[in-house]
């Protein structure tokens, strides 16, 4: 169908438990490449939902005390809210026990029954509640469940099978003939070598005197349907898809383009699904993505009862939810293991985030703001650095949307950070600081221009993957994500000029988007706390915006202070030097009420970095553009986390404070 839209599903999440970083991992994923093509085509449909069915939730629902349908519907809100925490926009969220879908499954039941896909026949074998599934002798691993290392039971009835085996060539044909439908190439191997021993048939019946909790088998009242069975039809019964159906309009999503899953249920969905779908007549998927584990630093798979999950709402409180996003993607090729940890976390948060995207962004800004009056630029002079970021910006938008297009996320978010590196290196080439001082302002409105430009580009481009953020810094430039999106599409139709920002569009300087942490989180830190210390007080209903500070030291015991010697000689004195400053960029310290975090051009090659405790007396604002004196060989020292190069001279009198200023350009000395 020529106006088909993308789609892409998740597997559907036992409803049981509550989300864990496993599910987060696979949904921003979706999600992620659901809003690139939605960019791209104009419109995508991402499918996610719970599985509610089977022998483990019956149980569950026992211990509770409740009825199956009660404790779907209580357990069901933990991955609603999975949608808000992560900003996931999906176009339906399918529960297994949604009237369309039972509908469906009990058709296809019937449509197989009829068609001679489906016989009875008693059966004795091996049964794993754990795994809701049988299992023949040889598929034991030491008398126990091969998927879940848990005890079998010895079972003997009669039961409804599938004749998946009848199948299995014409699945290994397929395979092999696409490529990419198992992806990525290790678990295309592995599902082969998974079909190179006899297929058996698959039971898809559970007697209702063993289990009641499930889909009845409409030609079969005593049974309901195995879980698997009916789980995997939620992908088609999302499309509209129904047997017999007269209504096409299903075809506009069917075949999905994409099913993302966990390497864990790789079988089921290649194997199981893939001869479903076959049976039923219908079109085999683009393909079936199995991603890896997040492992723990130490490389064991992640549970609850070794104490080494990751806490998603933990880090999403403390670094933001955009920021969780970016490092699930960034980190790890997709599809294959990657290891966690809080100190690689930071670390990865402080290296792309706060130093390179939001060092440009904030450079490009205060810049313009501080010296061209706070709107885009014209282009004016070129200074020969021009040319490598503008054959670099085309060839990232390439490599963008290729990457994109193959779930490739590591390689697509790695595209856009060649660029910002390549944007702050070119910052550092031209130095704009010096333009500025020597009154070249026609080469100086070109490389801000071009700055603001290649963050721009960069902000659109990751938009996909941090919305609110990157929505937000598009904002700061003038722009609106619907105009971004739109620029975005020019650029995939012909190279970006680094023209896309309209001249004399007014500018925000506002906050750093990215704060950088000089420590871990305060809640973070909290996990490492040795039991007998005072845990950290936290609020984890409230979203941290900013660092967190960490707690404050015990104060330290008093040392007795030498006076200052009443006199001096020159000597002593002379070791002082003193230079004209130019505040070009100031902001809050995020840790410290009383400091502001000041970027002071003293005519070097790049500004230096100065804490001043001024923060009661001026604001950030107060403070941009003037000429103050700094001393500028004083060893550089950490204050609250922050290293500070120089100090700047202010006089004060009783409550009163004042900035000492000069009536001369940066770099001067003092005498």
């Amino acid at each position: 169908m020529a106006d088909k839209t993308f789609f892409i599903t998740t597997p559907i999440y036992y409803v049981n438990g509550k989300p864990h970083v496993g599910h987060a991992y696979t949904t921003i994923a979706a999600d992620t490449a659901a809003r690139w093509q939605r960019l791209k085509r104009g419109s995508a449909f991402l499918l996610t939902g719970t599985d509610e069915h089977g022998q483990k939730v019956l149980q569950k629902a026992n211990e509770r005390g409740m009825t199956p349908t009660a404790h779907v519907d209580d357990m069901v809100v933990h991955w609603h809210a999975l949608r808000d925490t992560l900003r996931i926009e999906y176009d339906r969220f399918i529960r297994t026990t949604d009237a369309d879908h039972i509908a469906t499954v009990q058709a296809t039941l019937q449509d197989l029954h009829d068609k001679g896909e489906l016989y009875e026949a008693t059966y004795t074998g091996w049964y794993s509640p754990a795994a809701e599934r049988f299992w023949t002798e040889k598929d034991l691993v030491d008398g126990k469940c091969p998927d879940t290392g848990m005890p079998v039971e010895k079972v003997e009835e009669t039961n409804w099978f599938f004749k998946m085996g009848s199948y299995q060539q014409r699945l290994i044909d397929h395979i092999q003939a696409n490529p990419a439908y198992i992806r990525p190439e290790s678990r295309r191997n592995e599902v082969l070598g998974f079909l190179d021993k006899p297929l058996g048939d698959l039971c898809i019946s559970r007697p209702k005197s063993r289990m009641g909790w499930g889909i009845e088998i409409p030609f079969a009242r005593d049974y309901v349907t195995y879980v698997w069975f009916d789980a995997l039809l939620n992908y088609v019964t999302a499309s509209g898809w129904r047997p017999g159906t007269t209504d096409e309009s299903w075809k506009k999503l069917w075949p999905a383009d994409f099913h993302l899953v966990g390497k864990d249920i790789l079988t089921t969905h290649a194997v199981y699904w893939s001869t479903m779908l076959m049976a039923c007549g219908l079109p085999l998927p683009g393909a079936i993505y199995a991603h890896g584990w997040w492992l723990s630093a130490d490389g064991d798979k992640m549970s609850k009862s070794k104490g080494n999950v990751i806490d998603v709402d933990l880090l999403v409180r403390s670094f933001g939810v955009d920021a969780v996003r970016f490092y699930l993607l960034r980190e790890i090729a997709f599809g294959a293991d990657g290891k966690f940890s809080y100190e690689g976390y930071l670390n990865r948060y402080n290296a792309d985030l706060a130093n390179d995207l939001g060092n440009l962004s904030h450079r490009a800004l205060s810049m313009t703001c501080n010296w061209l009056g706070g709107v885009v630029p014209a282009v004016e002079e070129s200074t020969g650095n021009e040319e490598p970021i503008l054959a670099l910006a085309a060839d990232v938008v390439t490599r963008f949307d290729a990457a994109m297009d193959a779930l490739q996320f590591q390689d697509a978010t790695g595209a856009v950070f060649d660029l910002v590196r390549a944007g702050n290196k070119y910052i550092d080439t031209t130095a704009p600081w010096a333009l500025n001082k020597a009154g070249d302002v026609a080469k100086l409105r070109t490389v801000l221009r071009t700055t603001l430009e290649i963050t721009y580009l960069s902000a659109a481009l990751l938009s996909c993957v941090m919305p609110d953020k990157m929505g937000e810094l598009i904002g700061k430039l003038g722009r609106t994500p619907a105009l971004a999106d739109d620029d975005v599409r020019a650029w995939l139709a012909a190279p970006p000029t680094l023209r896309s920002l309209p001249e004399s569009t007014p500018l925000t300087l506002g906050d750093p988007l990215f704060p950088r942490f000089r420590e871990m989180p305060a809640e973070i830190a909290a996990l490492f706390t040795a039991p007998q210390e005072s845990p950290v007080e936290t609020k984890p209903e409230a979203p941290v915006a900013a660092p967190v500070a960490a707690p404050a030291p015990a104060p330290a015991p008093k040392k007795e202070i030498a006076e200052a010697p009443a006199e001096i000689q020159y000597e002593d004195f002379a070791k002082v030097k003193l230079r004209v400053g130019k505040i070009v960029s100031a902001e809050k310290h995020p840790k410290a009420n009383r400091l502001l975090v000041l970027q002071v051009d003293i005519g070097e090659e790049k500004p230096r970095q100065i804490l001043a405790g001024i923060a009661e007396k001026y604001t950030a604002e107060q403070v941009l553009g003037r000429t103050i004196i700094v001393v500028a060989n004083l060893a550089p020292r950490k204050m609250m986390g922050m290293e500070s190069q120089g100090m700047l001279l202010a006089a004060s009198l009783d409550d009163a404070l004042s900035l000492v200023t000069a009536d001369i350009g940066p770099g001067a000395s003092v005498k």
